[in-house]
């Protein structure tokens, strides 16, 4: 499965099949929220958010992947990336794109 981030593949002749996306809601356990509390007084990188994030972005693409294989598509054009809080230490991430099939 080809994923871009623009409207177009080169050299391709594509047909629209639809949006698709894929989501996940993730949070931290209450001892590295704790700690990244403590890391914002002091100052530096979250580094267990960080990976809490690079974890619930692949799991979002890998479901929209799945929802693109669903329609027989070839590739995910014009790719997007949402990230949302929706509670303390929890967050979401929304991927999206249009599903299209080589022509």
């Amino acid at each position: 499965m080809i994923l871009v981030n623009t409207d177009f593949i080169s050299g391709k002749e594509l047909e629209t099949l639809g949006i698709v996306k894929g989501s996940t809601i993730r949070a931290k356990h209450l001892g590295q929220d704790i700690l990244a509390g403590l890391k914002t007084i002091v100052g530096g990188e979250l580094t267990g958010y960080g990976e809490m994030l690079d974890e619930a972005r692949s799991i979002a693409t890998k479901r929209m992947v799945d929802e693109a294989d669903g329609l027989g598509a070839d590739a995910v054009i014009n790719i997007r990336y949402a990230t949302s809080n929706v509670a303390q230490g929890a967050a979401e991430i929304l991927v999206y794109g249009t599903a299209v099939k080589f022509v």
